[in-house]
């Protein structure tokens, strides 16, 4: 296997804070012998907590972004608007690369009797799996990372599920101690600072998610969730983002060269439709500060995913709304959110309305709160904030409270992030007016990715069959 020490070995690249580069350690290493040859907790602290950063931009814009339609492809009948097979072998690599690299942090840790950097390792391994079992399902890791095993076995997705959560657990044993000899560096934590309580409250948040994303299964636990909520973000303050770059915020990058050349980034029209007033006949004022107005004609309109972008602008005329350099969310120096308070008091609010007996107190006080956090993390005005609160359309009241108005306003707060696609499928893809894209190659929906090819080829003979891309993975259904 030409890449299967992607397994194994751990790619430490501490980029843009302490090197602004992106090759891995070993790779510099062949280039230079001098370089030291051990790495140190605060070297993989730097590299794991960049990747986090990075492989949430890698997975929302290689695959998620387009499949729940927060972007559209503005060439008709895109590969990644119709859901054609894609090889995404460099999207896995770069999820093993991250794991590996927590993986050496975790050992290091251990050895060193270094709880905060063994809690740190074990909730990276969680996300990155995690990713890696939202994507495909199955997946090496009982015997990845292990040098006497070349080809791993690929463990089942409720098995990979089941490890992710393991993880986390362990995760939020070690970051609860608080005697740690060996603290956090603060300069090589470019998530959190060093801050060990916000670590903490991030492994619980990925409980919840965790515990979330089984919702249709009947060992689904509303109190459990609710329960790990409790332990989790309790403000804007405590989101989980990387805000350390080479240049600036990728999204950024993607926003000018569009500008400059007509690339990538074009809003979907079912995102636009979203906030403009269309589709749910509520205009929503975090649309100012998600995108521009389409400089020809002064308006709010989206790219039809599938179909490409509308005539007779073909690629050119700038007609349609795309990724903004103007928006908190995708600025030059905007952080890539993994993980947010708002997300978190929207999982709230499906737990409790979900609870038995149900809770519609604790579910509509949470919807409003995730509403307000998304809007204040958008820097949306507080009058524009008052209007939409209280617009019937969204003041439903508790007694009127829904799923649907649930996962309505989560779409929103979950805008490029990867975690969006696991609650469309878990949702069965029912936003309103939510339509398949045009020239789609499958009748319905799509569920998971094929394996990738560099797989096939390099451990071709544990890779299991792939099943139809509009197959539910174990947690999507019942």
């Amino acid at each position: 296997m030409k890449k299967i020490f992607k397994y194994i070995f751990a790619s430490v690249a501490i980029m843009g804070m302490l090197q602004g580069c992106k090759k891995g350690y070993f790779d510099d290493l062949i280039q230079n012998p001098n370089q030291v040859t051990v790495p140190t907790l605060q070297s993989l602290l730097a590299t794991g907590t960049t990747k986090a950063g990075v492989n949430s931009y890698t997975v929302s814009n290689n695959v998620t972004s387009n499949y729940v339609q927060y972007l559209a492809s503005p060439s008709a009948a895109s590969a990644s608007d119709t859901y054609e097979t894609i090889n995404f072998s460099g999207t896995w690599d770069v999820l093993y690369y991250a794991m590996a690299d927590a993986n050496e942090l975790k050992k290091l840790a251990t050895a060193q009797g270094a709880s905060e950097y063994l809690g740190v390792a074990n909730a990276l391994l969680a996300y990155n799996l995690i990713m890696v079992n939202d994507l495909w399902g199955s997946a090496p890791f009982t015997e990845a990372f292990q040098t006497n095993i070349l080809t791993p076995k690929y463990d089942s997705e409720q098995s990979v599920y089941n490890s992710t959560l393991s993880l986390i657990d362990q995760a939020i044993v070690e970051l609860s101690k608080t005697g740690a000899t060996i603290k956090l560096a603060t300069g090589s934590d470019t998530m959190f600072g060093g801050d060990r309580t916000k670590w903490l409250k991030f492994a619980y948040m990925l409980k919840a998610r965790q515990l979330n994303k089984i919702s249709k299964k009947s060992s689904y636990d509303p109190a459990a969730v609710l329960t790990a909520v409790g332990s989790s973000f309790t403000s804007n303050t405590d989101d989980a983002g990387m805000a350390v770059f080479v240049t600036r915020n990728f999204w950024a990058s993607i926003a000018i060269s569009n500008a400059a050349q007509s690339l990538g980034g074009w809003l979907s029209e079912q995102l636009v439709d979203h906030l403009n007033g269309t589709t749910y006949g509520v205009a929503d004022p975090r649309i100012a500060k998600i995108t521009d107005r389409a400089p020809v004609n002064n308006l709010y309109i989206g790219t039809v995913n599938g179909a490409g972008n509308r005539l007779p602008g073909a690629n050119t005329a700038k007609d349609e709304c795309y990724i903004s350099v103007n928006s908190p969310w995708t600025s030059n120096t905007a952080p890539i959110w993994i993980a947010t308070y708002a997300e978190l008091k929207f999982i709230e609010a499906e737990a409790a309305l979900r609870s038995n007996p149900v809770n519609r107190t604790r579910a509509y006080a949470a919807y409003l709160a995730g509403i307000t956090a998304n809007m204040n993390k958008l820097g949306v005005a507080t009058v524009d904030q008052t209007a939409y609160l209280a617009n019937p359309a969204v003041a439903v009241g508790e007694a009127n409270l829904t799923l649907d108005l649930i996962f309505k306003e989560k779409f929103v707060a979950t805008y490029l992030n990867p975690e969006a696609w696991n609650d469309a499928r878990r949702y069965d893809y029912k936003y309103k007016d939510f339509t398949l894209p045009v020239n789609a190659v499958l009748p319905t929906f799509i569920r998971r990715l094929d394996f990738p090819l560099s797989e096939r080829s390099e451990n071709g003979a544990n890779v299991p069959a792939d099943s139809p891309r509009s197959t539910n993975l174990w947690w999507d259904k019942p």
